[in-house]
């Protein structure tokens, strides 16, 4: 019933900076891509929908800057957080940073307890259940750390699966998520499941978020997903 590790894209064109990130991401208990260039980070990012990413500003074929106002002006990518690493330690490149979307602006040489503790930050917002916090909508209250599932005063009874399906669609309230996303987000990238079982799944959570009554919260959206509310 565990919560999936959240999914780091790290976009470096320096090998040895880039094991050393990826070697400490790693050790945090994350899932790690890696790409070197901007071109080879848009690609991974339609395949895999990662949880942070972080950027070097100077890469070639792509610049880290382009990647981040492509990926802040697309609608399936804009809440991705994005924090941009760079050599460029003048306020006005940090501004230029931030103003072209980036979550965070880290200057090199960083330390690495505190690029860490960055990644934690933006993790609490797009992960919030990784990090053990609370995750809520309406009256239904989930805990991670204890894997408790509440609605109102009445504790919920959730299989493994449709639990973590409701880690997923209460992290991202309000959004769409194709039957794909979820086959992803929820079985994972590796494994071969058939979508119409994203909709047996979906089935019992709903069944299972209204055994004490109340209303269904999770919206189908015709040739598009499920999403809650």
């Amino acid at each position: 019933m565990s919560v999936t590790q959240p999914h780091v894209l790290l976009v470096e064109d320096e090998p040895a900076q880039r094991e050393v990130l990826a070697y400490n991401l790693e050790a945090e208990g994350y899932a790690v891509s890696r790409a070197e260039n901007g071109e080879e980070a848009m690609l991974q990012v339609a395949e895999i929908t990662p949880d942070l990413v972080i950027l070097d500003w100077m890469m070639p074929l792509m610049s880290g800057i382009e990647v981040c106002r492509q990926l802040k002006t697309r609608d399936d990518t804009k809440n991705i957080p994005v924090i941009m690493l760079s050599a460029r330690s003048e306020e006005v490149d940090a501004v230029r940073g931030l103003e072209t979307g980036a979550d965070d602006y880290v200057v090199k040489p960083y330390s690495l307890r505190e690029l860490m503790a960055r990644v934690r930050t933006q993790l609490r917002r797009s992960r919030p259940a990784a990090t053990g916090e609370l995750l809520i909508y309406q009256d239904i209250t989930l805990d991670p750390e204890r894997h408790r599932v509440t609605r109102g005063d009445q504790e919920l009874k959730l299989g493994p699966t449709e639990y973590r399906l409701l880690v997923t669609l209460l992290e991202k309230p309000g959004r769409v998520l194709s039957r794909d996303q979820l086959l992803d987000l929820v079985w994972g990238r590796d494994i071969y499941v058939d979508t119409r079982t994203v909709d047996v799944h979906i089935a019992r959570l709903r069944k299972a978020l209204t055994q004490h009554g109340g209303d269904d919260p999770i919206r189908t959206v015709r040739g598009a997903g499920y999403s809650l509310g």
